[in-house]
């Protein structure tokens, strides 16, 4: 898998996801037990991972998508 995107901000993952959702893309968001885990302070970023076979197509579903 590939990551896309990387965020600790839950209202952008969420609208990622909904990016994605909409797009008919299938992904995985990582560390979101480790997030939990470590309290929700934003130490460890969450990440939303693809299949490389849609790699291109959630790049391009997401290319309007502020980073940082």
């Amino acid at each position: 898998m590939e990551e896309v995107f990387r965020t600790n901000d839950l209202v952008k993952l969420s609208y990622i996801e909904h990016l994605l959702n909409e797009a008919g893309i299938p992904y995985f968001v990582a560390d979101q037990h480790m997030s939990a885990v470590e309290g929700n302070i934003g130490a460890f970023p969450r990440r939303v991972m693809v299949r490389e076979d849609v790699l291109r197509a959630a790049e391009h579903a997401l290319s309007g998508v502020e980073r940082g």
